[in-house]
């Protein structure tokens, strides 16, 4: 008589592992899997930029732009002028992506140039296209490591490919990238972005705020006056909502060589000449 087949272990067992029931499995994998990677590769911390998933580089907002100048006469009138004005905006956004990659170039030398065993202040994205792209690229141009922390979407979301492919990480859960976000970040650097860079700013500044997050970290936001339109921090003050003192929990800064010095002097102050860090729990 033949002995019947043996039924796969659960953990092999791929409609168990995606089943509502191994839910809990699925997350602490997503806590387990990076923390040995880091590890490995020796990754003690980060610098991590965010910023919109749209921006593209000037040269390709440009060669876009005449597209649509050129292909005028063939379009209707009504769907020309808002082609143009998607055109127009991508040029305007196109500023950030460049200047993304210059910033996360200066941050990627002076790190490398620490000469510290473990690899310090590595540039980190969330791993797909626009600003993300560009903070990957900055850091892989100028010889170094860099992070990708991508999640899972149905649009936008591929690897991009600038990421150190033993850095590269999907993520099926927003939570979980989060934390890993949080967690080794030193300084967060936050470009022009729609809701996903408000949300992830948000999150990490209330983190700050409540000392869930006791360690020091800079918090810089590129583009004053993006920001400064897009968000009212006074009226938070006038409205009692936060205090004054909140209002200090970040700077912002206008060109990579202006952010450049107010990252490094942060991370040389908390991290480099004093041990007054802290950590996150």
């Amino acid at each position: 008589m033949n002995s019947p087949l043996r039924p796969p272990k659960f953990y092999n067992d791929a409609t168990f592992m995606n089943s509502p029931d191994a839910r809990s499995l699925r997350i602490l994998s997503e806590y387990l899997g990076p923390l040995s990677r880091f590890h490995r590769e020796k990754i003690k911390d980060t610098i991590v930029f965010f910023g919109s998933a749209r921006a593209v580089s000037r040269s390709q907002a440009e060669e876009e732009y005449r597209e649509v100048l050129q292909a005028k006469n063939k379009a209707e009138k009504s769907g020309d002028t808002a082609a143009k004005q998607r055109a127009k905006q991508r040029l305007e956004l196109a500023v950030y992506y460049d200047e993304a990659v210059e910033l996360s170039r200066l941050l990627t030398v002076w790190a490398l140039s620490l000469g510290k065993k473990a690899r310090r202040f590595v540039v980190c994205s969330g791993g797909g296209p626009g600003i993300m792209e560009a903070a990957n690229r900055g850091a892989r141009e100028a010889g170094g490591k860099t992070v990708g922390l991508n999640i899972s979407l149905p649009f936008e979301q591929a690897p991009n490919p600038y990421i150190s492919p033993e850095l590269s990480f999907e993520f099926h859960y927003f939570f979980t990238r989060k934390y890993w976000f949080a967690y080794l970040a030193k300084a967060l650097i936050v470009f022009p972005g729609g809701f996903g860079t408000l949300d992830e700013l948000m999150e990490i500044l209330t983190l700050i705020q409540t000392r869930k997050i006791s360690k020091k970290m800079v918090v810089l936001l590129y583009g004053s006056n993006y920001w400064k339109e897009l968000l009212n921090f006074d009226a938070l003050v006038r409205w009692g909502t936060v205090d004054t003192a909140d209002l200090k929990l970040f700077d912002f800064a206008d060109s990579p060589q202006e952010a450049f010095r107010i990252v490094r002097s942060g991370l040389e102050e908390y991290y480099l000449n004093s041990d007054a860090g802290g950590k996150t729990r």
